[in-house]
Formats: structure tokens, C-alpha cells, sequence
């Protein structure tokens, strides 16, 4: 008996919906962790503003184009999520970073989206509609979905993996098959191409992390910079899939050569001055004697 379409897209829809869920839920360490100190250590809000513009985009095409009920699902899902992330982060960042969230969110998800909502529902033809939309969203998946050059670019420089967790890459690179095939079912190129990207830049970057992964080393962690810096979110910011949310795993950003030099020029300083306080104080207790 020959499965249908209909059905084997329902099926790698709610795979790629249960995938999907438990990345939107990798922030949560991050947001334990500001709750305990009641401050947002330096962490950025940026990633989580633009999942919220990501996550109402696609249940906006998926409502108009009617057919991709799994879309809605996990969107209205991320939907929820960041706006929790974003208020949590609101909560306890300080003055400045609070008056820089706003902006963010004022510009990107009510302007932003504003503007496409107004230009798609009021000026195109409903006939036309679906398409229009469907191309602004993939064009605004295949432009973030280019984001993992940059945490390739510096694995290659720095020949160190260490900031590029592998799981993320591999649940990454698996919903995206999830979400490629489901497109590809309803053929809706909108959906599956973004992904065939996805796909490649996932498998790309396990492999990079199997060259260059160096057992019992760690990456030092700059001061003034925090695990989760902007490459971070917007590497991962929709390529769950064409729709879903950002996985917001925090990564490690490795200090140059400059930086390194520096403190270890600084360390062998407090070493040697504390060298010469204890022969100071051996010569005192010799000349008290």
C-alpha cells in the first residue's frame, strides 16, 4: 500500500517539529544561569529579536498559504518562547541594554514586519500574495542561513573547533533534512530550498569539528566578551529550518595571538613581583636575626 504525499509530509513535519521544540528549549541554561545572578552578564538580545521576526514571518505565510499546518505549530511555539527569552532578558539587563532591546524590537519585529504585513495583505493581489511572501521569506532564510561562513571562517583561521558545539551542528543539519523534505513534499521550493543550504553548511561544519577538535583544550573566553556573542544567535537564527527559532547555544570566542601574548606578558610580571616580595621578606627575617 503506497503512502501519500500528504501523509509523509505530516510525518517529516512532526519530526521536524519535535526537533525543532527541544532546540527552541537550548536557551534555557543561558536564562537559568541570569536568573541565579539577576544580571544578563553581557549576553545579547539581538538573536532573540530576530527569531521573534523569523517565527511571526513563517506563521504569517503558513496562515496565507493554508497547506503547512506544521509550520504554524512550531512557529507559534517560537513565537511564545522568545518573547519569554526577550522579557526574561529585558528583566535584568542593565539601563542601556534594556533601551537597545526596545529599539530592537520596535525596528525589526513591529516595523519590520509591519511593513511586509501592510505591503503583502493590502497591496498584492490575493492570488499573488502567497507567492510574494513566500519569496520574502526565503530570501530572508537563504541571507541568515549565509551566517555559519563567518564560525567557519575562524574554525579554518584559528584550526580550533572548540566554540562550534558539535550536537548543535548535527540536530541542526537533521532538521533541516526534516524541513527539506516536508517543503519538497508539498512542493514548496519556498520552504525546501533554505534548507538544501542548511543542510550543506551543517555537514560542513561536523566535518570541520572532526579536523580540528583537540581533546583536553580549551579556548579562553576573552575578557568582556560572553560564551553567546552575535555570531552565535545569528549563525543558528533560522536554521532550525526555513521558520523555526534560533538555537541560542552559547559559543566560545578564542583570543588572538595579541591578547594571548598580553596576558601571558602580564602573568610572568605577577609572578616575578611576587618572587621578589618573598625574597624581600626572606632578607628581612635574615637581617632581623
Amino acid at each position: 500500500m503506497a503512502i501519500s504525499q500528504a501523509v509523509l509530509a505530516t510525518v517529516f513535519g512532526i519530526l521536524g517539529n519535535i526537533i525543532s521544540f527541544f532546540v527552541c528549549l537550548a536557551p534555557i541554561p543561558t536564562f537559568v544561569r541570569i536568573y541565579k545572578r539577576k544580571s544578563s552578564e553581557g549576553y545579547q538580545s539581538i538573536p532573540y529579536v530576530i527569531s521573534l521576526f523569523s517565527a511571526m514571518l513563517w506563521m504569517y505565510y503558513a496562515m496565507i498559504k493554508k497547506d503547512a499546518m506544521m509550520l504554524i505549530t512550531i512557529n507559534s511555539f517560537a513565537f511564545v518562547i522568545q518573547i519569554v527569552y526577550i522579557s526574561l532578558y529585558f528583566f535584568y539587563a542593565p539601563k542601556k541594554e534594556k533601551t537597545l532591546t526596545v529599539k530592537f524590537v520596535l525596528f525589526v519585529d513591529v516595523l519590520g514586519f509591519g511593513a511586509i504585513f501592510v505591503l503583502t495583505y493590502f497591496l498584492v493581489h490575493a492570488n499573488k500574495r502567497v507567492h510574494v511572501l513566500g519569496y520574502i521569506c526565503m530570501v530572508f532564510a537563504l541571507s541568515v542561513f549565509v551566517a555559519p561562513l563567518g564560525i567557519i571562517r575562524k574554525v579554518i583561521k584559528t584550526k580550533s573547533a572548540e566554540f562550534m558545539p558539535f550536537g548543535l551542528s548535527f540536530f541542526l543539519t537533521l532538521s533541516a533534512v526534516m524541513w527539506f523534505f516536508y517543503g519538497l513534499l508539498l512542493k514548496d521550493m519556498n520552504i525546501a530550498l533554505p534548507n538544501v543550504l542548511g543542510f550543506i553548511f551543517g555537514v560542513l561544519q561536523m566535518i570541520l569539528f572532526l579536523i580540528y577538535k583537540k581533546p583536553g583544550t580549551k579556548v579562553l573566553e576573552p575578557p568582556g566578551i560572553k560564551l553567546q556573542d552575535i555570531s552565535e544567535h545569528v549563525v543558528d537564527v533560522v536554521r532550525l529550518s526555513t521558520m523555526v527559532c534560533n538555537s541560542q547555544m552559547r559559543t566560545l570566542v578564542p583570543q588572538d595571538s595579541a591578547d594571548m601574548e598580553a596576558t601571558i606578558d602580564i602573568d610572568e610580571k605577577i609572578r616575578g613581583d611576587i618572587e621578589k616580595i618573598k625574597d624581600d621578606k626572606e632578607a628581612f627575617l635574615i637581617s632581623k636575626n
